[in-house]
């Protein structure tokens, strides 16, 4: 029996390829007539950093701070992919792609792409990758191999052209 895709998790980290990468969640979203959560991760501030900040203003100040930022964050990915989907003429907006919710989350990406796919119960993760060695995969850990390493769900990387950038974005 063939798998049942209905909800995907399309993890993305806002960079200039994110357009890319979404192409393919849209794609897979269309043909299966399924569900879009796009994801991004956004490390918090190290507790050393945190306590710096909180040497020039409040804890709650610090915290409604993070608050707008994060919001506007979401603002911005639900701008591009409003974009994206007028662009792939179809320009009814996020909705109109398939794209049910957006979530910006602090926290380390990897877990919050993996929390977001246990949480919506995904059948899928797509997500981007720009390595290149197997050494600095090892070396430095990335947010795809964690998410890889971590799930027992179906995960497409899509692998970003050198060099890739997406105009007006």
């Amino acid at each position: 029996m063939l798998p049942k895709i209905r909800k995907i998790v399309y993890a993305t980290g806002l960079g200039p390829a994110a357009p890319y990468v979404f192409r393919y969640a849209l794609a897979l979203a269309r043909l299966h007539k399924a569900e879009i959560v796009a994801v991004s991760g956004i490390e918090p501030l190290s507790p050393f950093a945190q306590s710096l900040v909180e040497l020039h203003i409040s804890h709650a100040m610090s915290e409604e701070m993070h608050k707008k930022g994060r919001e506007a964050v979401k603002e911005n990915l639900r701008r591009r992919i409003r974009a994206l989907c007028e662009k792939e003429e179809n320009g009814d907006g996020p909705e109109g792609c398939g794209v049910s919710d957006i979530r910006i989350v602090e926290g380390q990406p990897a877990q919050v792409v993996l929390a977001v796919a246990e949480e919506i119960d995904a059948d899928l993760i797509v997500m981007g990758s720009h390595r290149h060695t197997v050494l600095g995969e090892a070396v430095l850990g990335n947010t795809t191999s964690k998410v890889l390493h971590g799930t027992g769900r179906p995960v497409l990387v899509v692998r970003i052209p050198e060099g890739y950038r997406e105009e007006g974005f």
